[in-house]
């Protein structure tokens, strides 16, 4: 891993890891507790030791835990303490061997969802919509910026790049700036089980795009918080900050979203375009609310431009990536498929836009 990028200082300390990662650990495992924290957006984690176990660990068989909540901004100092809940386990690639990862939900002590655990409405919107089949594809777009946390990453220091245009897709070291963290950040997934699709240069130099899925239900929200973690822990590595913020350049630049890709087993079969069509009528009329829900800041983002609808008004169309919802042009063709809610930001929960979906197309 190490290249002309890092200081000797770091190339000795990739060294110092590789080696302790050769070390055995004695009938034992690693097992990192990730949980969201009290912004909503933030991650948290912790790690614990537990034996070794013939065929792995499954959420069921890995002890609940707590941490302190009066210090992640999830429980006050009086009486601080937040029970995880395991509910999903990846393989480490940070680790390696069978050292592993579990994403957690938080609960209080006598069992209910603290307040800003939104993985328990989202499943049980999943459950109630299983015989649906509902399918996610989420495009998880992101901006890399320099350890200063102001340039964008391969950006002039206190200037800017020549305009949008050659970035997307781009290739070169005049157009393309943090392959090798995309790179990093595939592997890590694709290692750990996370459905990670692919990936992409996006419009604005030093932003980039993966996708997540398809997957079934809860599994989307699962995933694009852990390839989210996975993403935050690779930048660490390489002593970059990433930003998930909808609008992280003013300006003529284009801002970072997460466009949900959509479909039931009723709208991939013959026939179901008029599905789809009914699904994005029924998401026409809640747009005001799902607005609310689809991210921080997506103001700055959703202003007509920049390959974006106003989040003024809801509009729809085929192969139109300036409306509100896009329909895939092979999907009229062939009459069935998907359609893609390009209104979440980059920030947004995937849990509360996945279940607000499967509500307001299923449920309501």
């Amino acid at each position: 891993m190490p290249n002309n990028l890092f200081s000797q200082h770091t190339e000795l300390s990739d060294e110092v890891l590789a080696y302790f990662k050769t070390l055995p650990q004695h009938g034992f495992i690693m097992v990192e507790y990730i949980w969201i924290g009290g912004s909503g957006q933030d991650l948290r984690c912790k790690t614990r030791t537990l034996p070794a176990k013939d065929g792995g660990y499954k959420p069921s068989d890995l002890p609940k835990w707590n941490f302190d909540g009066s210090s992640t901004g999830q429980a006050p100092g009086d009486d601080s303490e937040v029970i995880l809940y395991p509910q999903h386990v990846y393989a480490d690639p940070f680790r390696g061997g069978d050292n592993i990862m579990v994403l957690c939900d938080c609960y209080k002590p006598d069992g209910t969802p603290i307040d800003n655990n939104t993985r328990v409405a989202c499943a049980k919107s999943c459950e109630e919509a299983a015989k649906e089949i509902p399918w996610f594809g989420i495009e998880q777009e992101y901006t890399l910026f320099e350890a200063d946390g102001v340039t964008p990453f391969g950006w002039p220091k206190g200037g800017y790049p020549g305009p949008q245009g050659p970035y997307y897709c781009a290739i070169g070291k005049e157009n393309a700036f943090g392959r090798h963290i995309m790179e990093a950040h595939y592997k890590a997934c694709l290692f750990a089980g996370v459905k990670i699709s692919g990936t992409n240069g996006e419009v604005m130099p030093g932003q980039w795009e993966y996708q997540v899925g398809p997957c079934i239900g809860i599994d989307a929200g699962d995933d694009l918080w852990v390839s989210r973690y996975l993403l935050q822990r690779v930048c660490e590595l390489f002593g970059i900050i990433v930003s998930l913020d909808p609008k992280p350049i003013p300006g003529d630049w284009n801002g970072a979203g997460c466009h949900t890709n959509y479909s039931t087993e009723a709208m991939r079969n013959p026939g179901g375009y008029a599905k789809i069509i009914e699904a994005i009528e029924k998401l026409a009329k809640k747009h005001e609310q799902h607005i609310l829900a689809y991210g921080e800041g997506n103001e700055r983002r959703l202003t007509g431009r920049h390959e974006t609808a106003s989040m003024a008004s809801f509009s729809y169309g085929v192969a139109n990536r300036g409306a509100s919802v896009r329909i895939g042009r092979q999907v009229e063709e062939e009459g069935c498929g998907y359609f893609e809610d390009r209104r979440p930001a980059s920030n947004m929960d995937p849990y509360v836009v996945t279940g607000m979906i499967v509500r307001t197309t299923l449920l309501d």
